[in-house]
């Protein structure tokens, strides 16, 4: 079974699957969207970085629906680690119209860190889960604050939360959103962080990202 599921083809087949899954609910759900004003950033001159935490993977994608709306016009990549359930999550964003960078943000991969510099140097934004992709739960690894001290470019913290989900018994606690329900979209205040002294800035990006994924809960 694992060798079936490794299988080029067949993960095309699931990343189709999910993707039309995932649209299927984005457009069923009723959106509120807070922050529009820090959402019009995707829309601008300069690329930014979006993070948010690896629970809410499945249902992000509104995001960057919603910011296409908006009238943003630059490709995005996400970083994919290099083990199964990355490529297959790869594959799902692929379908979304992004590029991948492959790596792992949870152990600072330097291929990644530099696909990523490059990625933005080139003007892309950048999509990143800072826990993502094997934890601990809400808890930044320092790739994304090196990355955007590197690179310059700010960080732009993202949370959603839907009414109708079933939780799944995982080390993220991700839920899996069901169609029909409700839900809110936060996006919070960019996030400077200086060349020097980078890791500093690690508890204020996890405050960042707590405070708009609260929000996002408490709206629903």
């Amino acid at each position: 079974m694992n060798i079936l599921f490794r299988s080029a083809p067949i993960q095309a087949a699931l990343a189709r699957l999910v993707t039309i899954y995932v649209l299927l609910v984005a457009r069923t759900q009723r959106w509120q969207v807070v922050g529009m004003e820090n959402m019009r950033l995707l829309t601008g001159d300069t690329p930014m970085i979006t993070v948010f935490w690896h629970e809410t993977l499945p249902v992000m994608p509104v995001l960057w629906l919603r910011a296409r709306r908006a009238g943003m016009h630059r490709p995005a990549v996400v970083l994919a680690s290099r083990h199964r359930d990355g490529q297959l999550i790869g594959g799902i964003m692929r379908c979304f119209g992004m590029g991948l960078v492959s790596g792992s943000s949870s152990k600072g991969g330097p291929a990644g860190l530099r696909g990523l510099v490059r990625a933005l140097a080139e003007g892309s934004h950048v999509a990143l889960t800072p826990d993502g992709p094997r934890g601990p739960r809400r808890v930044a690894a320092p790739g994304v604050a090196q990355l955007a001290a590197l690179s310059g470019v700010r960080i732009l913290p993202c949370g959603v939360y839907t009414s109708r989900a079933k939780r799944m018994n995982t080390w993220d606690r991700m839920r899996i959103t069901l169609p029909f329900g409700h839900g809110a979209l936060v996006i919070g205040p960019p996030i400077t962080v200086p060349r020097e002294n980078w890791k500093a800035m690690l508890p204020e990006i996890e405050a960042a990202l707590n405070a708009v994924q609260d929000q996002a809960a408490a709206l629903v």
